[in-house]
């Protein structure tokens, strides 16, 4: 019998560790967010719902190609609870990614979501590293109609290897998942990393640590 209360109470305390990891469910119909409350909270304050309407779940212009014009040769347009305040609190957000020919979305992760890549028009090669100590690299090329999974906070990237434009549409697990550009993290942090710190872990010399951080 005592064995049996002492299953009995790991098994609950297991359950009410899953159930205090797991987010919190909703407790209203929506939480449109209101961008002028001074409230800080961890994601974005709800409006008066009696002052919302539909406007707040509206967003437009995602067929608008994004400016390509850049260094990387890419374009994320996001639409984020920042943009679209209907989605506050409801976990999820999409982006529009636009790549010029050779086009590359540089190696980065996103803390908080996982993403779902489909590829509207073009071709993508795509891939993702695991954590460590494997550090494997799962790569894709991508066609019309295809679509490719990250999962959440892994690096991943994504290259239009083809001779013509490639637009894709992201859905991502959060309202707000963050980015992290790994070059742009590493070699244009402020204040900078030390550079003898960077020229270790990369094994290189100061001199090309100094070059790096000078592009960023």
């Amino acid at each position: 019998m005592a064995n049996l209360s002492l299953l009995l109470a790991v098994l609950l305390s297991l359950s009410l560790s899953v159930v205090l990891a797991a987010d919190a469910s909703a407790l209203q119909d929506f939480c449109v967010a209101d961008p002028k409350s001074q409230v800080l909270v961890n994601g974005l304050a709800c409006k008066d719902p009696k002052l919302v309407e539909a406007n707040d779940f509206f967003f437009s212009g995602l067929n608008i190609a994004g400016n390509t014009t850049n260094p990387v040769g890419s374009r994320v347009t996001p639409v984020f609870a920042t943009q679209l305040p209907g989605l506050n609190t409801l976990g999820i957000s999409i982006a529009r990614i636009d790549y010029a020919p050779w086009g590359l979305n540089p190696p980065h992760t996103h803390p908080r979501a996982t993403e779902v890549l489909t590829l509207l028009d073009g071709t993508l090669e795509v891939g993702f590293v695991t954590s460590n100590p494997e550090n494997r690299h799962f790569r894709k090329v991508l066609h019309k109609g295809d679509v490719f999974v990250f999962p959440i906070g892994l690096v991943h990237y994504q290259r239009n290897v083809g001779y013509g434009n490639a637009v894709a549409i992201a859905a991502l697990s959060s309202q707000n998942p963050g980015v992290i550009t790994i070059a742009n993290a590493v070699f244009g942090s402020n204040p900078s990393i030390a550079g003898d710190v960077l020229a270790k872990a990369f094994q290189l010399d100061n001199a090309t640590i100094n070059y790096l951080e000078s592009k960023f």
